[in-house]
């Protein structure tokens, strides 16, 4: 499937583009990406992300994947967040509930939110309502599926961490 970037996407997207590139360098052996979302999305858009992704040949650090039983969730997320190349945060309504309660989730998006190494994705939800909850996050621009859906967020996320390419 072939996917066009609009001008916006091309402005909010070409500096993680740039921090990737420059990461992969210095750090071959990186995951691309570390994926932030809301507990009770974890078996629904969150996997259906992770899986497109994965479908396009991006190694992904996903807690559903990565915890193993016995292994302090905070730590292995801290390890994750230090080996990912990039952050991707899904945005959606359960998330804007997941920051209210200032659970997991706020504190990952805490980590990404201190790099220029974070895309919002949102999802069942707008950059409006995201502005709303995060208006730091919201700055960053990011991808919808109100306009894209998430196979094509997946693939314009694989384009933009692709070091080869000329983004």
């Amino acid at each position: 499937m072939s996917v066009s970037f609009t001008p916006a996407e091309v402005r909010t997207l070409s500096p993680v583009h740039k921090q990737a590139v420059r990461i992969s360098e210095r750090y071959p052996d990186r995951r691309d990406i570390f994926l932030c979302h809301a507990w009770d999305d974890r078996q629904g858009a969150a996997r259906e992300l992770h899986d497109e992704l994965e479908k396009q040949n991006v190694s992904v650090w996903f807690s559903e994947k990565d915890v193993v039983l016995g292994k302090s969730l905070i730590r292995e997320i801290d390890k994750g967040l230090r080996t990912s190349r990039i952050g991707i945060v899904l945005v959606t309504p359960s998330m804007f509930k997941s920051l209210d309660m200032e659970g997991i989730a706020d504190k990952e998006l805490s980590a990404l939110l201190a790099t220029d190494r974070v895309i919002p994705v949102t999802h069942q939800t707008t950059f409006d309502e995201l502005r709303d909850v995060s208006p730091l996050l919201a700055a960053r621009s990011g991808l919808s599926t109100q306009s894209s859906s998430l196979e094509e967020v997946a693939i314009k996320i694989a384009e933009t961490i692709d070091t080869e390419s000329d983004f």
